[in-house]
């Protein structure tokens, strides 16, 4: 029997073969996971104090999405046309999804929008539109350079992947707890680590080209199966 995987879903206003709104996930997320061995669930964001019992899975995903509302980490949106429109509810469901994993400890992989949640979930900040720059983080591939005595490296098995990238804000103030262990060559955040649990957040989109590269794929491997991580031990001995 395949482990259950959570896969946190956003909502739609259009989906294709539907009426009327939407709940969906990436295909390429659900599938990564699947390779992976794990059996992807989807968790619908239904009101905002919807509260998903954990329990059940092996592991969770926090995948990619819309921008969260600035006011969630003290900021004000502006006008910018690559902000919102926000989805409140779903940032709320997001935002407590990522707090009950750290509480739980279950193994979790947060990606673009799923680190940006985390990183507010614990505390932090984001930079809510990073200027233009030597390296093309809206759209495209760059390298990303990881700590070599890094989680993440470890599960990658690689200190500099060429990653699918698709952003406009970034982590500015670090969560509690976290660890940064990542960074592009104009030094944005690109990943981070949390100290204590099992919980690995990437900027990119390992999902675009994890069926032809495995050390993306490697990212999903790990959430699905626990004996990727290292024990409670190990992490607690991770240095700063």
């Amino acid at each position: 029997m395949r482990p259950l995987i959570a896969i946190a879903a956003m909502r739609s206003q259009k989906v294709d073969g539907l009426r009327l709104h939407g709940m969906v996930v990436s295909q390429k997320v659900a599938e990564a996971v699947y390779r992976a061995g794990g059996e992807p669930v989807l968790l619908p964001p239904v009101h905002a104090e919807h509260r998903h019992p954990l329990h059940n899975f092996s592991g969770v995903v926090l995948p990619g999405g819309r921008d969260i509302d600035p006011t969630y980490y003290g900021a004000e949106a502006d006008e910018h046309p690559d902000h919102g429109p926000f989805d409140r509810i779903h940032d709320a469901v997001d935002l407590r999804i990522a707090r009950d994993v750290i509480a739980k400890g279950i193994p979790t992989l947060a990606i673009c929008r799923g680190m940006q949640v985390l990183n507010v979930a614990l505390g932090g900040t984001l930079h809510t539109d990073l200027p233009p720059g030597d390296v093309e983080h809206g759209h495209g591939f760059h390298t990303v350079v990881l700590d070599d005595d890094s989680l993440l490296a470890r599960v990658m098995n690689t200190t500099r992947p060429s990653v699918s990238t698709c952003h406009h804000q970034a982590v500015d103030r670090l969560g509690r707890d976290l660890r940064v262990v990542g960074r592009a060559d104009d030094g944005c955040i690109e990943a981070v680590e949390h100290r204590f649990r099992r919980v690995l957040a990437v900027q990119w989109h390992p999902e675009d080209d994890a069926e032809v590269t495995d050390y993306e794929q490697a990212l999903f491997d790990a959430v699905v199966d626990p004996a990727k991580w290292p024990s409670a031990h190990e992490l607690t001995g991770v240095s700063s």
